[in-house]
């Protein structure tokens, strides 16, 4: 399995049977080295939440590729209207694809879709993905304060932990690291931080803090495969 950081949040994630995106926040994200038009036969689009950060690209890359986009009922429903095809979930369901397993899990955060005209959309509960593709388990955090609930994860056995540390809008470096403890992932990727001068953080801070776990600083556009 090969993951790509795309910045922010943007994660692409190859596999035997499945090119996903996870928050594909594409133009707009400074930090992102590919286009729209680069990212093709992507079969699935992960949506943690419906903030533009997130959402971001989905309808055009979907319907440009004609994706399956995995998110909650809300969004699902949202992208229905605009003629996207969707697998719909809500937190503590687990679904079984030809490429392995989808739970969505916890998050705390919100899911607003802001509209051209200004008014707000309800995107439904924010969530984090636990995803398995080839016999390798990704947890994808999305953007959330620390939890309790990622204690649950411990049990998980999970390869790979992707997690925000910018603060302000999500956990800070000093409750990232918490949750790596509760977690006990293989692997960590720091994410959502310097994409805004408010989410300012420094990744090798956080890496020094984590004894318990690989931490891998991604660059934008660098893969690193598991």
């Amino acid at each position: 399995m090969k993951i790509t950081y795309l910045g922010h949040s943007a994660f692409l994630i190859e596999g035997e049977k499945i090119k996903s995106l996870i928050d594909p926040f594409i133009s707009g994200n400074q930090n992102c080295p590919v286009t729209v038009n680069d990212l093709n036969n992507i079969t699935h689009i992960f949506v943690t939440h419906g903030h533009g950060d997130h959402l971001g690209n989905t309808v055009e890359i979907a319907k440009k590729n004609n994706s399956l986009v995995i998110c909650n009922f809300e969004l699902g429903f949202y992208l229905g209207n605009k003629d996207i095809n969707v697998h719909t979930m809500h937190i503590g369901g687990k679904y079984n694809f030809d490429f392995g397993f989808v739970k969505m899990v916890t998050a705390l955060h919100g899911s607003g879709i802001i509209n051209q005209d200004g008014t707000v959309t309800n995107g439904g509960n924010p969530c984090g993905f636990l995803i398995e593709i080839d016999n390798k388990k990704i947890y994808h955090a999305g953007d959330t304060a620390l939890t309790m609930d990622m204690k649950l994860l411990e049990k998980e056995d999970i390869d790979v932990a992707i997690l925000p540390i910018g603060g302000n809008y999500t956990m800070d470096i000093e409750d990232a690291a918490r949750a790596v403890e509760f977690i006990k992932p293989k692997l960590v990727i720091p994410m959502h931080y310097n994409t805004f001068p408010v989410i300012k953080a420094n990744p090798n801070d956080f890496k020094e803090k984590i004894k318990t776990a690989e931490v891998r600083i991604l660059n934008n556009g660098e893969s690193i495969e598991i």
